[in-house]
């Protein structure tokens, strides 16, 4: 029984303002995972409101505080109770532009892990050719990179028709699939430990040094970054995702440090992995349009400072995206 109206409100106010504050925070970033802390404080808060509403029923008097406190529990039981079959619903703007950059930078540190691998496979690759050019028949995943730089070049440079034409679509859906193909792949290798998904940025690191130094020895630089600039910048970097992804497992599975059940870090990762996933094949069906339909035109069709300067845009605009974007909704949480 309330004996002082007055003094039982200005008790229990600060504790009604706090739980609006918490269910409003959770309505405006429904993607936000709350911490071990934040959740017993949620519980907490929607308990102590719900007993206050208790108390509040027995008296005939005071409405308008009955209705907003019980508006307010049924809220906190919601989000208590409910509330991630309500969050599940997907927002893919708010995945995009939030969600996605957000659980980039959360995962960084696996990001740095596998760009170091590829790099270090990239100078083993480089150095391997340029000591022994008979290594490139055993390194080139492809018959079409064995023959020489220059020749290449000169073939495709004297090219009197669209060599494209009426096959772009069906070529940058091989992309897509093939290289979408290669990232799940670096995905699903977390599975060992991450040891597979190591060797697969380490391969990939081998092959692109290796490819880079070939053009590069035979004096075809400018042709090299018209070629790999614009689906490259996006194309590399969502492979590396994927390898982040990986890792992201593969430390849920070893579990170091973490004084919680397999199970229990598996469902914490889920959704990261997921996240990165899905980020990493929006990049890959970008970079096999932009392949397609731009990496593969050169000069005459197409000048290589146009094609360079594109791929050069492309690495700004990604690097903003995934260094920036969503930043104001991190700060307002």
């Amino acid at each position: 029984m309330i004996v002082d109206w007055q003094k039982f409100v200005e008790q229990e106010k600060p504790r009604w303002d706090r739980l609006e504050a918490v269910l409003a925070r959770l309505v405006a970033d429904p993607y936000r995972q709350l911490s071990l802390e934040e959740v017993r404080e949620l519980e907490m808060l929607y308990k102590r409101t719900a007993a206050d509403l208790a108390r509040l029923s027995a008296m005939a008097t005071e409405p308008s505080t009955r209705r907003y406190l019980e508006n307010l529990v049924a809220r906190a039981y919601t989000e208590v109770h409910g509330g991630q079959g309500q969050r599940a619903r997907w927002r893919p703007w708010l995945w995009l532009t939030q969600v996605l950059p957000q659980t980039f930078r959360r995962q960084v540190g696996a990001f740095w892990f596998a760009l170091i691998l590829m790099c270090v496979g990239c100078g083993f690759g480089g150095l391997a050719l340029a000591f022994d050019l008979e290594a490139k028949e055993v390194i080139m995943p492809f018959s079409h990179l064995n023959a020489a730089p220059s020749e290449r070049v000169a073939k495709e440079e004297s090219a009197k028709r669209d060599r494209m034409e009426g096959r772009k679509g069906s070529f940058a859906g091989q992309l897509m699939t093939h290289n979408t193909k290669v990232t799940l792949k670096a995905v699903a290798l977390g599975l060992t430990w991450g040891i597979g998904t190591m060797v697969l940025m380490f391969y990939n690191g081998v092959i692109l040094g290796a490819v880079a130094v070939d053009y590069i020895l035979d004096g075809q630089v400018v042709f090299l970054l018209g070629w790999l600039l614009p689906h490259g910048v996006i194309e590399i970097p969502a492979m590396l995702v994927g390898g982040q992804a990986g890792f992201v497992l593969a430390k849920a599975l070893i579990g170091r440090r973490q004084n919680k059940r397999l199970a229990a870090r598996l469902r914490e990762c889920a959704a990261d992995v997921a996240t990165l996933c899905g980020g990493a094949a929006i990049m890959l069906v970008w970079a096999g349009v932009v392949e397609s339909f731009l990496s593969q035109y050169h000069e005459p069709f197409l000048p290589y400072w146009l094609k360079i300067s594109f791929g050069a845009c492309e690495l700004v605009v990604l690097l903003w995206f995934l260094l920036r974007a969503g930043k104001g909704a991190e700060a307002k949480s």
